[in-house]
């Protein structure tokens, strides 16, 4: 991903909703947020 998400990488959960996450080592994820593409601005 890029901008401030470019430490991220996202999940699609549904069509339309999509979930950013981090990868924090080998076994840790990071939930930074939950929302559509249209209030995530993708």
């Amino acid at each position: 991903m890029t901008g401030e998400w470019k430490d991220c990488r996202d999940c699609h959960i549904k069509p339309d909703l999509v979930l950013i996450y981090r990868k924090q080592g080998e076994d840790e994820l990071q939930l930074v947020r939950l929302g559509s593409h249209s209030e995530l601005g993708l």
